[in-house]
């Protein structure tokens, strides 16, 4: 009885020990686990991401797909969190605006946006400003009018010349055929600067020459089916046109379906943008020339200034990416 009454007493003393050694470690690793756990959330709060949000007018033109390649390489780098969105349509601007009031309601850092209208974004986006997000305004410019009638100001912008990149594609195309000539521009949404800018760049290298005569000045809203439809109308009342200027490569792509349903080889045609469909007709002939904007470096330069904003670092209030006129000498480089 007395062995068996020693091996239940240690079995006891071994029991009650592991109790114990249980006991006594798991407050202590709780301990440890809770203040891994709000050493780590501490570290994220700290280290929180800036939100930048990238308002476009859509992505069914490849010139905004490039926009946002190069905001997304500047994600990368300066490692915020980029948000893409973007209208239905080029002329969707009810839903940019809808889109930018969403934004402030989750309350981003900082708005980089292609307006579809300069005159219809700014009373929201001067909301926006209240609210404290940064706004950074590239490719077609906010108007300057109707931001100092609604307060909204310090807004940087980033774009090209857009008046400049109209009137060299002009030229260029002008320099390829001699005589007297009739010429057609296709515009783009009449509320936006950009087209106004394009429009008039191009209806002064066209009035440069004294051969040529401009025939007929008509929007097809950026859309393809806008300007393939309007060539309809507008090549029937004046056939003998041999010369057009699109501005964008949308609406020349437009055109270049009408000239290949008709066989009108005789006309000379320049975009702007240079997608990459408009690089495939220019090496086939149906168009001669395009702009090279640079979308990527907007959308890169864009984020990069939301993002100096934020921290509070002084921007231009003005930045011209570099144009290049894109023609089949160019393309082959």
């Amino acid at each position: 009885m007395t062995m068996r009454r020693s091996i239940i007493f240690l079995g006891l003393i071994v029991f009650l020990v592991l109790i114990i050694s249980a006991c006594g470690v798991k407050p202590a690793d709780d301990s440890l686990v809770k203040g891994k756990v709000q050493d780590q959330e501490s570290i994220q709060s700290g280290q929180k991401k800036m939100v930048v949000a990238l308002v476009m007018k859509t992505l069914t033109n490849p010139f905004f797909v490039q926009m946002e390649k190069g905001a997304r390489t500047a994600e990368t780098e300066f490692g915020i969190q980029l948000q893409v969105r973007t209208g239905a349509k080029e002329t969707s601007i009810e839903q940019q605006i809808q889109i930018v009031e969403e934004l402030i309601l989750q309350k981003v850092d900082a708005i980089v946006i292609a307006p579809g209208s300069s005159t219809e974004l700014v009373k929201v986006l001067k909301k926006a400003q209240d609210a404290d997000v940064k706004i950074v305004n590239i490719d077609n410019r906010l108007d300057k009018d109707e931001c100092l009638k609604e307060g909204l100001k310090d807004i940087p912008f980033i774009s090209v010349k857009n008046d400049e990149g109209a009137y060299l594609s002009v030229k260029e195309l002008c320099k390829l055929q001699k005589g007297d000539r009739e010429a057609i521009i296709f515009e783009g949404i009449r509320q936006a600067e950009n087209a106004k800018l394009r429009k008039e760049g191009a209806e002064k290298a066209f009035k440069e020459d004294p051969e040529i005569r401009i025939v007929a000045s008509e929007t097809a809203n950026w859309k393809i089916d806008e300007a393939y439809e309007i060539s309809k109308v507008l090549f029937k009342k004046y056939p003998r046109t041999s010369l057009v200027f699109c501005a964008n490569d949308m609406m020349a792509l437009g055109v270049v379906q009408y000239l290949k349903e008709n066989d009108r080889k005789d006309v000379l045609l320049a975009g702007f943008d240079n997608i990459e469909d408009a690089q495939k007709e220019i090496n086939n002939g149906w168009m001669q020339v395009t702009v090279d904007q640079q979308a990527d470096v907007q959308g890169y330069k864009g984020v990069e200034a939301a993002v100096k904003l934020i921290k509070g670092i002084e921007v231009e209030s003005e930045l011209y990416v570099p144009i290049k006129v894109i023609n089949k000498d160019t393309l082959s480089k």
